[in-house]
């Protein structure tokens, strides 16, 4: 019994230790909503103040109304006017409540479509200043679901309630005031009788998010489930392979689990609210009975009595919305802890400033490079080591999956090496400025993307300072073999790709492929040049002609090529086979062949499909 006790005694003060301290968020929530738009934030609190004022007057005024009412039955000659007067007063006041509330939700609902915006601006910027290896971090995305599903919203409402607590804590002061004439009691009735069911709400607020922590992955994966059924580059084979029925059934079996965890909260929170709620209710009708008594025994006018009933009931509803201002503030700083959560990610130090290297005429050097993912055992690079020099051409062969790829983003900085050096210029890439690094290289990978915007746009990509340049989108066409079949386009370079828009036009593979070829061939200046899989889905004829431009454009540069179709591969000064990771055979065509090894192995059974 002891050990309960004390694990109860330990429950709570956790409780109450979490209640006060996921506090510390209201005040950047706060500053975040003042940056936004201070002017907002003026009136706002201004219209709190005013509106929070204003119910205690419509309560003195309409003592005084019917104590007048009560004096002119009771008077030979009643002042009617004066009478009158307090009703025409009590109105005029009722109608700037009414003004002052609306002026509340106008600057509530201005302040809540900037605030959106800049949150999610917020939530943007950070994730572009992210590294590619946290984009495969499961728990980075459940970080990245959290923040994007509530936060938005959670910075205006803490702001909200705070406005509105501060508009019914000037409410109750004003009630507490006129109370206190009667008895110092009733005030102390009308603030403790709420506090039961305000630290259930608590409870069962800190319940909630914690249940929507648990569920991010869960969440996430029914947003997959949607796009797998509903976005045009999966469902042809959702259809074909007849998995739609099957996605679907998964989609409402996360429902189902999900919404029992829902109901069963549910339940619990409203019963204990409704049970803890009739003690309010019952303070409320004591109270009642005691100014009635005192009203019958002579003690108060009528006109008191009155004031006094509605003052004790509109402060028990202030207490009330008070106690769940501070009950929802307390979630929406658990909702927020999210937001900031993912805005303090780490963001890896880019302390390389260097544009030019010490001794271009050593090209690029990977010197025993290994790399390993997150949480993988088997490393995807192994001891590479490799050195291509100005003009000169690479070509690596390998299985899908021999890290040929990898090599390629570890060139590019998207992933940094877990041990050894990679070298450009005589500098390590670490000491590279990461624009200077990327301006020098233009890359396609085999998983490239395909823009729903116009075509100029898709091709203009490549290089982001001159992507309305329309000359240099026709130039990039012409070398990446787009330019052909853009020119019998109507709209040519503005035609819309893609089906998400209207009149979008759709493309087929081939033609991405040369798009993103062109997009490559955009940056004129770069004097690296990275084919991942460019031709994959281009017929032989096109391939042909996309070497001998590419060819032509990138003689006095370094060029890599990541192809499977030897036809290609065999034209490179240096190939190289990788195999789990490691470089197992280079050197040229003949060589290779000559050394009948795996290349000659792969070239010779391609080579038999040709026959």
């Amino acid at each position: 019994m002891a050990e309960t006790i004390d694990q109860t005694s330990e429950d709570e003060a956790g409780f109450v230790s979490r209640f006060f301290g996921v506090f510390q968020y209201s005040r950047r929530a706060i500053e975040l909503v003042w940056t936004t738009s201070r002017r907002l934030m003026f009136v706002l609190a201004g219209l709190t103040v005013f509106a929070g004022i204003l119910p205690a007057g419509i309560a003195y005024v309409g003592k005084l109304i019917v104590d007048g009412v009560v004096a002119a039955i009771a008077a030979t000659e009643p002042d009617t006017m004066g009478v009158l007067t307090f009703v025409f007063l009590e109105a005029g006041i009722v109608a700037l409540l009414a003004a002052s509330q609306r002026g509340i939700s106008a600057s509530e609902s201005l302040l809540r479509a900037q605030l959106g915006h800049r949150v999610n601006v917020m939530i943007l910027d950070k994730a572009l200043t992210l590294p590619l290896t946290s984009f495969e971090d499961s728990e980075f995305y459940d970080k990245l679901t959290r923040a994007r599903r509530e936060a938005s919203s959670r910075p205006l409402s803490l702001v909200k309630r705070t406005f509105g607590l501060a508009q019914n804590g000037i409410s109750l002061i004003s009630y507490a005031v006129l109370l206190f004439a009667f008895s110092p009691w009733a005030v102390v009735i009308l603030i403790f009788a709420g506090l039961p069911s305000f630290f259930a709400e608590a409870k069962f607020s800190g319940d909630a998010f914690r249940l929507f922590r648990w569920r991010s992955p869960e969440s996430r994966m029914q947003i997959y489930l949607e796009t797998l059924i509903a976005r045009e580059d999966s469902v042809k084979e959702v259809k074909l392979f007849q998995l739609g029925s099957r996605f679907l059934d998964r989609y409402r079996d996360i429902f189902r689990k999900l919404f029992r965890e829902d109901r069963k909260l549910t339940l619990r929170r409203d019963t204990w609210g409704f049970l803890l709620g009739l003690i309010s209710t019952a303070a409320f009708y004591g109270a009642y009975v005691w100014i009635v008594l005192a009203t019958i025994d002579g003690q108060i006018t009528l006109g008191a009595m009155t004031m006094y009933l509605m003052l004790f009931r509109q402060g028990q509803t202030a207490v009330a919305a008070s106690l769940s201002a501070i009950s929802g503030m307390y979630e929406d700083n658990l909702y927020l802890s999210n937001l900031y959560e993912y805005l303090s990610y780490p963001v890896p130090p880019d302390s390389g400033e260097a544009s030019y290297g010490p001794q271009p005429s050593q090209g690029l050097e990977f010197d025993n490079v290994s790399f390993r993912y997150p949480g993988a055992t088997d490393l995807a690079l192994d001891g590479v080591t490799l050195n291509i020099r100005p003009g000169e051409s690479l070509a690596l062969v390998g299985e899908n999956g021999s890290g040929k790829t990898t090599l390629i983003k570890l060139l590019t900085r998207l992933y940094s090496p877990t041990e050894g050096r990679i070298r450009l210029d005589g500098l390590e890439l670490e000491k590279w400025d990461l624009a200077a690094l990327h301006r020098r290289v233009g890359v396609i990978f085999q998983d490239f993307g395909r823009y729903q915007f116009s075509v100029g746009e898709n091709i203009g990509a490549g290089d982001v300072r001159y992507i309305e340049d329309e000359d240099r989108w026709e130039s990039a066409a012409e070398t990446g073999m787009a330019a052909p079949f853009i020119d019998t386009m109507q709209e040519g370079y503005h035609t819309q790709l893609g089906r998400w828009f209207k009149g979008g036009r759709e493309l087929s593979g081939g033609q991405w492929q040369k798009i993103a070829l062109s997009r490559a061939f955009m940056r004129s200046e770069a004097d690296i040049l990275i084919l991942d899989e460019p031709t994959a889905a281009m017929d032989a004829a096109s391939e042909a002609a996309i070497f001998d431009h590419f060819r032509t454009a990138s003689k006095d540069k370094i060029t890599i090529l990541i192809s499977h179709r030897f036809s290609t591969v065999r034209a490179a000064d240096q190939i190289v086979v990788i195999d789990q990771g490691r470089i197992i055979e280079r050197g040229d065509h003949e060589e290779l062949i000559a050394l009948n090894g795996q290349y000659a192995h792969l070239f010779n059974l391609q080579a038999r499909g040709y026959q």
